[in-house]
């Protein structure tokens, strides 16, 4: 017997095409990585969001090298596109995540935009930031065709181990 995993064919193609072409996507890219690294948190439709994810976590990984490595600052210099914010990065990010191993960032999916492309949005931010945490909206599981199936299961369990009594005894 042989399995089959389904798999998008990618023919090539490593990133979304964000944008208008190559630098308009790199352009995008980069003021996204400079507005969570200014605010901490922020709103973009998901695709634009996950794209970015990477490319932000790279930044904060390159920053904990400290900012005398040259290629930590080459870096900043590129991704930021507010030069203010370089000193934020290395002086408030990078010891903040020191400790760290990785997953800077937490992504969590917020109702679609309104208007004419409804589309997936989601909300991207530094761990440890000053804000609220978000609640992850939990799901109703009690009502899954699983926990339904077990559910029952237990019951029938429960009544076959409880004491019978015998037969012709009134209950």
């Amino acid at each position: 017997m042989r399995l089959s995993v389904a798999a998008a064919i990618s023919h090539g193609r490593v990133h979304r095409p964000l944008g208008l072409g190559p630098r308009s996507r790199l352009d995008l890219l980069r003021n996204l990585v400079t507005a969570l690294v200014r605010h901490e948190r922020i709103e973009a439709p998901w695709a634009r969001a996950d794209e970015m994810r990477g490319y932000a976590e790279k930044l904060i990984e390159y920053a904990k090298l400290g900012d005398t490595n040259e290629r930590a600052m080459r870096m900043a210099d590129f991704w930021l596109t507010e030069k203010d914010l370089i000193h934020k990065l290395f002086k408030v990010l990078a010891p903040r995540f020191q400790p760290h191993p990785g997953s800077y960032t937490r992504m969590l999916q917020i109702p679609n935009r309104d208007g004419i492309d409804r589309a997936k949005m989601a909300v991207i931010e530094l761990k440890g930031n000053p804000f609220p945490p978000l609640v992850r909206p939990r799901r109703d599981t009690d009502k899954t065709l699983l926990n339904q199936l077990l559910k029952g299961y237990r019951e029938d369990m429960q009544r076959q181990a409880a004491p019978q009594a015998p037969e012709g005894t009134p209950v």
